[in-house]
């Protein structure tokens, strides 16, 4: 397994790959990080995934990307995987409950597994974790720490405001 760091505006992340595919994205210190002091972890720096993500989170967090585009493979439960999937259909800038997640998948009694699949999501920000809130619309749960959450969060509205607002939609001709 490889891995990499990732400066970033919000805490310098963790990168994982299998050689082919972006296996993790992790904030250092995050609660279920790998323990990449492991011997058979090794500091790559050139592996494919990890350009295409400095890339695209570089853009995400200039407020120019609202979906990415990697090889992603998260290892999980096949119930942890269809939560996962159904992450990458919350529009960028938005937030669901996790009730509502569950609803999603067809699991609508389901909201606490969810919610502890959600917690064990491998690739922070790219499947974005971080847009599902409680149904009160409280922020809970984030491994990476409510902060980040909050900043997050707080990225997006602001970069989805700034990007409809930038365009012509809404805006009257002279």
């Amino acid at each position: 397994m490889y891995f990499t760091y990732c400066e970033s505006p919000i805490q310098k992340l963790i990168l994982t790959s299998d050689g082919t595919f972006l296996t993790g994205l992790y904030m250092v210190g995050q609660r279920h990080s790998p323990a990449i002091a492991a011997p058979n972890w090794i500091q790559d720096d050139t592996v494919a995934p990890f350009s295409m993500t400095h890339q695209q989170l570089s853009a995400y967090f200039a407020g120019n990307l609202t979906r990415f585009d990697l090889p992603l493979l998260g290892h999980g439960t096949p119930f942890q995987q269809q939560v996962w999937r159904s992450l990458q259909a919350i529009p960028y800038g938005t937030t669901i409950s996790y009730g509502e997640l569950a609803h999603r998948i067809e699991h609508p009694k389901s909201s606490r597994a969810v919610g502890l699949a959600n917690g064990r999501n491998p690739i922070a920000i790219v499947v974005p974790c971080h847009r599902v809130i409680s149904a009160t619309g409280k922020l809970t749960g984030y491994s990476g720490g409510l902060e980040k959450k909050a900043w997050l969060l707080q990225h997006e509205r602001t970069n989805s405001t700034q990007q409809y607002f930038g365009s012509n939609q809404g805006r009257r001709e002279p």
